[in-house]
């Protein structure tokens, strides 16, 4: 029987009808590309094929692919850039670009972590912040006036690990060179260096980032600078045997300390400048290194001093003089001072808690910084005690960091007479003080040298948390910030104040409140 075509048309439309009602096949569902800008389609970074390498840096790693999950991360941050100012102290200070390396691609699966800052020694408005993380508030964030960077770079953040077409397509879109790819376990994410070729300003650049969905956050690679002076040289030779001018000793009650503990085996990061191994005092206890600059620069006054203040062994007694130390070079040298940036300093300190260091040394200073206050969030997290100069800005500046950062413990310097070192930047967040005028401490090429700043005291703090930390090992960071605070001695006006914090660090009382033999005291002593 012939149909009519009327009928034809209505069964027709009758079943267009029911499948617009019908749900959605599993199949229909997984076609089409994903719209999650975390997620990776294609070659991972590091594919050989997509890169041209040149030799392979010992640091590349290579592994199984990770796909971020599609109900993203927990600790995504808004996009854009952090809140906040502040100046990078010490000499040498330059803006202009740095040498460009080759770069660099290293991959690893992310783990995911959930940032939490720590508690006492800062202000309350500033614990708040650093849990809501960087907080946009329109163009106001783009400025970076009196905040040191590199002139013509940029830095991007991507969730998870993107392929090479998802980077590559952000960087034309944006008309930007790309530098360095390289994903950070600590965050979770991939940063993009990325390099501004045509004379537009960071500025321009970063307005022009806004609003692009693929980014998890941007911001410039900031400058930092160490917080330290070398004043003078010696060779070993001139220098009597023994532990001379070492009135650190006798101030933080080290002698008595190491009746109860040496530090033995505690791993200490300290990311600064290159580190002389090979010196006498520190050749036996230096454990790794890790250059983030790819340099072949020689080591540098500071960095080897900062090692000696933590665990020297020879002619002078470090703090804790069977610590190890992993020495990270994140610094250039320079003929006064050595500079670091953002990407190296994350660099370091994404390896740093690769290799399990307890302890993080941050002798140096600069503008608050977004990326790296929410990888110190997420080292914290991990357990890292993470130590810091207060800065040599003097009483006029403005915080500076990272010791100004919530999960940082900040340290600031006095002499032999216990007077505030005259350039000690001052605020709230000053945890303690420790010697850090005219300390004596070693230097490349088997010398050494008398030094002054607050790096010096942040080192010397870092060796009393590795006396705590052989002693009881699960003790947290903010366990460890407690007991520095609460074993402290009392300077300048009566309680805590913002010159001194809580007062001179106390290694024997704090290892002996650390084992519970002494009832903790939220009031310093006199």
């Amino acid at each position: 029987m012939r149909q009519q075509p009327w009928i034809m048309s209505w069964l027709a439309a009758a079943a267009g009808a029911l499948a617009l009602l019908a749900p959605q096949s599993a199949f229909s569902q997984s076609i089409g590309p994903s719209l999650h800008p975390s997620i990776s389609v294609g070659p991972r970074i590091g594919t050989p094929s997509m890169i041209p390498m040149g030799p392979r840096s010992p640091n590349f790693h290579t592994g199984p692919r990770y796909t971020p999950p599609k109900t993203g991360h927990t600790d995504r941050p808004p996009s854009g850039v952090g809140t906040g100012v502040g100046i990078a102290v010490g000499t040498g200070i330059v803006t202009t670009m740095p040498a460009y390396p080759q770069p660099v691609y290293e991959q690893r699966i992310p783990a995911k972590v959930v940032a939490k800052p720590s508690g006492d020694g800062k202000p309350p408005a500033a614990r708040n912040s650093a849990a809501r993380g960087p907080q946009p508030s329109g163009p106001a964030i783009l400025s970076l006036a009196g905040r040191p960077h590199v002139r013509d770079e940029v830095l991007v953040e991507i969730a998870g690990l993107p392929s090479e077409q998802v980077i590559d397509d952000l960087a034309r879109r944006h008309a930007l060179g790309r530098l360095e790819a390289r994903a950070f376990n600590l965050t979770n994410s991939t940063f993009l260096r990325l390099r501004i070729a045509d004379g537009r300003s960071v500025e321009t650049v970063l307005r022009q980032l806004q609003g692009d969905p693929s980014i998890r956050a941007f911001q410039a690679n900031f400058l930092f600078a160490l917080s330290g002076n070398e004043t003078a040289s010696a060779p070993a030779d001139a220098l009597p045997a023994g532990d001379p001018a070492q009135y650190t000793l006798a101030k933080l009650r080290i002698p008595q300390a190491h009746s109860l503990a040496r530090g033995n085996r505690v791993l200490v990061a300290v990311i600064d400048s290159g580190i002389d191994a090979t010196h006498p005092e520190i050749s036996s206890v230096v454990a790794d290194a890790y250059d983030a600059l790819d340099s072949s620069e020689p080591a540098h006054q500071h960095g080897t001093a900062i090692a000696g203040a933590i665990a020297a062994q020879s002619r002078l007694r470090g703090v804790a003089p069977a610590a190890n130390i992993l020495a990270v070079r994140a610094f250039g040298s320079s003929a006064k001072t050595a500079e670091g940036t953002t990407f190296a300093i994350l660099k370091g300190l994404d390896w740093s808690i690769s290799k399990n260091a307890r302890i993080i040394n941050m002798s140096f200073a600069g503008p608050q910084d977004p990326a790296l206050s929410r990888a110190l969030a997420a080292a914290s997290h991990r357990g890292a005690i993470l130590i810091a100069a207060a800065g040599n800005a003097g009483a006029k500046s403005p915080p500076l960091y990272p010791a100004a950062d919530p999960n940082v413990i900040a340290v600031t310097a006095t002499d032999a007479d216990d007077k505030l070192f005259g350039a000690s930047n001052r605020g709230n967040h000053i945890a303690v003080a420790a010697p850090g005028v005219d300390i004596l401490l070693p230097a490349p090429e088997a010398s050494y040298q008398m030094s002054s700043g607050t790096s010096f005291a942040a080192a010397h703090i870092s060796g009393v948390a590795a006396l705590l930390l052989e002693r009881k090992a699960a003790l947290s960071p903010d366990a460890v910030r407690k007991l520095l605070i609460s074993t402290a001695r009392d300077l300048g006006p009566r309680g805590r104040d913002r010159d001194f914090g809580a007062g001179l660090a106390d290694a024997y009382r704090a290892l002996e409140n650390a084992d519970g033999t002494v009832a903790s005291s939220t009031a310093a002593t006199r």
